[in-house]
């Protein structure tokens, strides 16, 4: 079969393996509730809202792959939806990598999705999507910055730090997620791009290093990262709003 011909699969990637760290002690911060739901059944639940997406791949803690395959058994999932958890390792881009691999070969189309923006719109995720299947190797939804942004030499914390350039802030984007690939390019780029530290937080900037093209679709503001505490609030007000119009 050609390319032109092979139908499109797509699987989106839900790295939760991390604790969030920002939002406090206690629970891992995607299973933290939002309208006594964990944040993580909204993220596969905004993903599987999706028709394209077929699968579903939870990427949980190396030692809570059973907790969180119990926690997608307990609520409701679309039933044209697959989903499978994985055990993740110690940095966020060796658990996507993880993800990666236990796609099926007939999946051509990743989608990599924060657990922490359990409310992206489905229209965006389709957008992503759509933007893979015209050619894109790399897409990411994004917003125009309303701040003005200033790079800094950065100093230790509370010191004051010296401006060193401001940025045009017409050109800069701020990018969110499901971030959208062509599974090969994906692949490619975790197989070559050595990342030190803490790995890559972002799957596109691996692919910018291959040299590959990453473009940019219009993101959403309800697509926020909820990473503190003043984010959950909201977050709870946006669910509220959708409960009334559309009784969601």
């Amino acid at each position: 079969m050609s390319d032109e011909s092979r139908p499109y699969r797509t699987a989106a990637v839900i790295p939760a393996a991390g604790r969030g760290v920002r939002l406090g002690p206690g629970v891992p911060k995607a299973l933290r509730t939002l309208n006594g739901t964990p944040m993580l059944i909204h993220a596969v639940r905004a993903m599987a809202a999706s028709r394209a997406v077929s699968l579903v791949v939870v990427v949980a803690p190396p030692d809570g792959a059973f907790e969180v395959k119990n926690l997608l058994d307990e609520h409701a999932l679309p039933e044209r939806t697959d989903y499978l958890v994985v055990a993740g390792g110690d940095t966020r881009q060796e658990s996507v990598r993880l993800g990666l691999d236990a796609l099926a070969d007939n999946i051509n189309v990743v989608l990599v999705h924060d657990a922490a923006r359990p409310l992206v719109p489905v229209d965006t995720v389709d957008a992503v999507i759509e933007a893979v299947r015209n050619g894109a190797p790399a897409v990411v939804p994004a917003l125009p910055l309303a701040d003005t942004v200033k790079e800094v030499e950065p100093r230790p914390k509370g010191e004051a730090e010296p401006v060193v350039a401001t940025p045009e802030r017409a050109r800069l984007r701020s990018v969110q997620t499901p971030q959208g690939f062509d599974r090969d390019t994906l692949v490619r780029a975790h197989e070559t791009v050595a990342v030190n530290g803490e790995g890559a937080t972002d799957c596109a900037g691996l692919v910018e290093r291959l040299g590959a093209p990453v473009v940019v679709v219009p993101g959403h503001e309800e697509a926020f990262k909820v990473t503190r505490p003043l984010d959950l609030v909201l977050a709870e007000a946006v669910l509220a709003r959708r409960r009334a119009n559309d009784g969601f």
